[in-house]
């Protein structure tokens, strides 16, 4: 079976193409293919980045949405260096991350109008990307025409989140409309918790905190596989801090900023979705490297930026802790947790009190996969490369089997 996924964000899209046979294997496999695509660098233009076995490919192409650049991806599956397959009907099923599924979807769907209609009713809650999903969704019933499509929502994984703690303490009648914890990077989270069962042997029973610490960031409590907590709220702008985020803060804050400051809403929501979290304190940029790069020239803002962002992870964990009642391990997953060994051992040593202790060497030695505690912690480490692509692969391949 060839699936083939597409996922979206709002100025990028990762792609990838994988053959399952037989049975799902246990590690995630190396796609055939793998594309990713820029909206960011220039207006109108993509920048398309294609990667398999036979070749790489690079280049720029006249493109400003999702629609505009799957006729050019599908194209480079079935010609030249990057060729994989004779045609696109090779393909048997395409899987899309859905941002955000509401209260409705508690696992993957075949998508049918019903299920784009209500991603299309979702579109004011996740206005950067429930459109783009949807947009790819569209884009391939115009080329591929009625191949089976899955959606794989990131909130499905957290509606088991209890109501004590998915709703707000605001007026009963925001529960009536919806206003709720959701929760994101789902996808993420309950892959980094399958692969840390994996890892330390065990298939239940155990008590995680996930940390998926990249651009966005959000923590999540799993119990038993199950999300019980996590950080990202009604939006994906609460909980911890983020690269252009500012996370949770005091709502008066907002109040006090709309009647003093002749601030619009507008602003408002520019300010806190790109202009606050790393780049907003540093003043450098909303990528950690350059932040870290800047810290080496002095830069006392952005050691500011640093030390703000490991506090209120470290604060995220300890909520967390305390919706677990106790901890087996802490997973780190994201362009950071994967790759920023000083993040992962400061968020760590605040909890030594729990017995947890990472080994220094494991920890700055390019982890992949694998646990970084020492052999004498109560608590396990683990570094998991996050593979929301091969999740959204075996949900096609589960739902494709079923029906």
């Amino acid at each position: 079976m060839k699936i083939l996924v597409l996922n979206a964000g709002s100025s990028s899209q990762k792609s990838s193409l994988y053959e399952i046979s037989g049975d799902i294997p246990q590690q995630a496999p190396q796609p055939l293919w793998e594309a990713k695509v820029d909206f960011s660098h220039q207006e109108g233009m993509a920048e398309v980045k294609v990667k398999t076995a036979m070749g790489e490919l690079q280049e720029e192409i006249p493109a400003n949405s999702q629609a505009a650049v799957i006729p050019h991806l599908l194209e480079t599956l079935t010609n030249g260096i990057t060729k994989v397959i004779h045609q696109p009907t090779d393909i048997d099923v395409v899987g899309h991350r859905v941002v955000h599924g509401g209260r409705k979807y508690r696992q993957s769907v075949l998508v049918t109008e019903e299920v784009k209609a209500a991603i299309a009713s979702l579109f004011s809650l996740a206005p950067a990307h429930n459109p783009a999903n949807l947009e790819g969704i569209t884009a391939i019933e115009q080329y591929l025409g009625n191949i089976p499509q899955v959606a794989v929502f990131d909130t499905a994984f957290h509606t088991s989140i209890p109501d004590a703690a998915a709703i707000y303490p605001g007026a009963y009648e925001w529960v009536e409309q919806g206003i709720r914890r959701y929760g994101f990077h789902g996808i993420s989270h309950q892959y980094c918790a399958q692969r840390a069962a994996d890892i330390l042997g065990q298939v239940s029973s155990l008590r995680l905190i996930t940390c998926h610490l990249g651009n966005g960031c959000s923590l999540a409590a799993i119990k038993d596989g199950c999300s019980i907590d996590t950080t990202m709220g009604f939006t994906p702008l609460d909980g911890l801090m983020m690269g252009s985020r500012s996370g949770a803060i005091d709502p008066s804050i907002l109040i006090y900023l709309l009647r003093q400051n002749s601030y619009t809403v507008d602003k408002l929501d520019y300010v806190l979705n790109k202009a606050s979290g790393l780049r907003g304190i540093s003043g450098v940029s909303s990528d950690m490297r350059s932040v870290r790069e800047a810290i080496s020239q002095g830069n006392s803002r952005a050691q500011l930026a640093i030390d703000m962002f490991i506090h209120r992870l470290r604060a995220g964990i300890g909520s967390m802790l305390a919706s677990l009642g106790g901890l087996d391990a802490l997973v780190f997953t994201g362009g950071i947790g994967e790759n920023a060994p000083d993040i992962r051992a400061a968020a760590s040593e605040a909890f030594a009190f729990l017995g947890l202790h990472i080994d220094t060497v494991k920890n700055n030695s390019k982890p992949v996969d694998a646990d970084i505690a020492t052999s004498d912690s109560a608590v396990r480490v683990l570094v998991v490369h996050t593979q929301e692509d091969w999740a959204i692969a075996t949900e096609c391949w589960r739902l494709s089997k079923a029906t």
